[in-house]
């Protein structure tokens, strides 16, 4: 089993080089960060994912979460590193510094949380989901609810959840049937909840849940909405815990991976009623869960790029400790180890290339919503928000997709032992799997992206993106004879034309058949991805190219970039042609069939 070793040197290059950290800097409550402390804080969080959370990813996987008359046992030793994850500080990394958190801008803790899905994903599920409910609370809650609950949840003591699925549901909210009486200054809810990841173990002494349910009176479908904070203990008016709630944890799943992390089927209101408390306005639970989704939809992108940089990782290191055969063209001599075959080296960089452009676009998506956050500039909020919109979908559902088809390349790479468990390359496939489903499937990514991010607003942040992209072209253009560069920009352009023509072409289909339009929305959104993944990578090439220029030294890094931006140039990009296709021609062909047909 090989150690996960943080891939500090391209986050640094991601957050110093490819985003405008200085900006970020100027940013209301990010006057501290610099690259001092960018690098102290990396170090820190890769010593802590590879000293502490790299150790529980195998037993977490073998061992599993175990259930037991309604409580679950985490994974020998998940506990143990919960606590040191909170006594670090660093589940507050994030959180609102008014609540006790850090503060931190999403550029940088994005790359912590890339660091410890890496290490270990079952174990960081839970501080993910805990951030979310915080979020939301934090933004919708009222004044009192936010003291009550928002310090716990960013220290970490609290952990959280969202409890949207139910069984008859499934991503169709307008189905949900959970109750929620009024009943003085709260309700009683009753239902039951699937799905709720980390919905109950014994890492902390509460657990926050966010839960949609239906009032008396509610209109139906997913206008009809509510949302409540609904605590496995209650807790009294002096902030110490009260009587137990009435929710309960009836199973946990038999699932394909991420054994580690429980994921609890939930009832509410077995007896009287579990005790909930209404966000804000009664019917906007939906609107209002949406702060925790949208948060958690990039954050299971960052799980993908994660996972993937892990499969790399085991990969790389397989390839080169085993020895089978002898060198191509070469007839006599030793044997070598795989990484000197061609398509070893072909696979490995298929999967690295890959991982640097994801990383690279999960920074612009990061970067875009701490100014949407907190730019003081009007004009530049909007535009970072409707950035973050477009690229969110796309992040989530392009970068998952990607993990499974890397982690079963690292499976490729290890040949027979990577279909034996004990060499650990199957986990991470099986881990993979789930994050293309998590939080909205890659088909409701897509719809999203279509729909609300394209044709809502008839094009406009695509058109301008695709418009930034393109007068990247010039600056490319300043190095016609750097073979590098030139294979670069001539893909690059290529793929932009391809956006762009497919863009145009889905926003005229929207208008009249929806159903040809969605046809195609998972290939556009995958269009998106490598065309903006491959923009991101040309400017890292641009960069390495004058950093090489200028004799700025880690000239290793900097050659090996610009390698592997022409790579994904010349072997990713090129994809872009068969989803330009699939989206403008594809549609007859996808719905022809009639339902008996199939």
């Amino acid at each position: 089993m090989s150690t996960y070793s943080a891939p500090l040197r391209d986050m640094q290059f991601v957050l110093k080089e490819l985003v405008d950290l200085e900006a970020i800097g100027r940013l209301p409550g990010c006057e501290e960060l610099g690259a001092d402390l960018v690098d102290a804080v990396l170090e820190e969080a890769g010593k802590f994912a590879t000293g502490v959370l790299d150790p529980l990813n195998v037993p977490g996987d073998r061992t599993g979460a175990k259930w037991s008359d309604g409580t679950v046992t985490s994974v020998p030793g998940f506990r143990q590193a919960y606590g040191q994850f909170v006594e670090a500080g660093w589940a507050a990394v994030g959180g609102d510094p008014d609540f006790g958190g850090q503060g931190l801008p999403h550029v940088l803790s994005q790359q912590l949380s890339e660091m410890w899905n890496s290490a270990c994903m079952s174990f960081c599920l839970c501080p993910m989901l805990t951030s979310g409910a915080m979020l939301a609370i934090k933004r919708h809650g009222s004044d009192e609810q936010k003291q009550r609950f928002v310090p716990k949840l960013v220290s970490g003591e609290w952990t959280g959840t969202m409890n949207l699925t139910e069984p008859q549901a499934g991503s169709d909210l307008s189905a949900v049937r959970t109750r929620a009486v009024p009943e003085g200054d709260h309700y009683r809810i009753k239902g039951t909840k699937i799905f709720i990841t980390w919905g109950e173990h014994d890492m902390t002494e509460n657990i926050v849940h966010l839960v949609l349910a239906r009032t008396p009176d509610a209109p139906e479908g997913v206008k009809g909405i509510s949302l409540f904070i609904v605590p496995k203990f209650l807790v009294n008016e002096d902030g110490t815990l009260g009587a137990r709630n009435d929710v309960r944890c009836v199973s946990i799943e038999h699932k394909l991976g991420i054994h580690g992390s429980p994921t609890a089927v939930m009832a509410y209101g077995d007896g009287d009623g579990a005790i909930g408390y209404l966000v804000g306005e009664e019917n906007r639970g939906l609107e209002y869960m949406f702060t925790m989704m949208n948060f958690a939809r990039l954050e299971v992108g960052i799980e993908g790029i994660a996972i993937a940089e892990r499969a790399y990782q085991h990969a790389l290191d397989y390839a080169k400790q085993r020895v089978q055969g002898r060198e191509p063209g070469v007839r006599s001599g030793d044997r070598v180890t795989i990484i000197h075959h061609p398509d070893v080296r072909r696979m490995l960089m298929m999967m690295k290339s890959q991982v640097e452009a994801m990383r690279a676009l999960a920074g612009c998506a990061a970067e875009a919503l701490d100014h949407a956050l907190a730019n003081p500039d009007p004009d530049t909020r909007r535009f970072g928000q409707a950035l973050f919109d477009l690229l969110t979908p796309v992040v989530k559902g392009w970068s998952t997709e990607q993990s499974i088809e890397i982690a079963s390349t690292g499976v490729q790479i290890h040949g027979g032992m990577g279909f034996v468990e004990e060499t650990g390359a199957a986990q991470y496939l099986r881990d993979a799997r789930i994050t293309s489903i998590y939080e909205g499937t890659t088909g409701i990514q897509a719809n999203d992206l279509v729909g609300r991010k394209l044709a809502l607003e008839k094009g406009a942040t695509a058109r301008a993106l695709i418009v930034r992209m393109r007068a990247f072209d010039a600056e490319l253009g300043q190095f016609p004879d750097h073979p590098a560069l030139a294979s670069i920009r001539a893909s690059l352009a290529d793929g932009v034309k391809l956006l762009d023509e497919a863009t145009a072409w889905l926003l005229e289909a929207y208008g009249t058949d929806v159903k040809t339009a969605l046809a195609g929305a998972v290939p556009y959104l995958k269009l998106w991805g490598v065309v903006a993944g491959g923009w991101q990578m040309a400017r890292a090439a641009l960069i390495a190219k004058r950093r090489l220029d200028e004799d700025a030294g880690d000239h290793d890094f900097y050659r090996a970039k610009l390698a592997t931006a022409r790579f994904f140039a010349e072997h990713v990009l090129p994809r872009a042609h068969g989803y330009r296709t699939a989206i403008v021609a594809g549609a007859t062909s996808t719905l022809a069939l009639d339902e008996a047909h199939f």
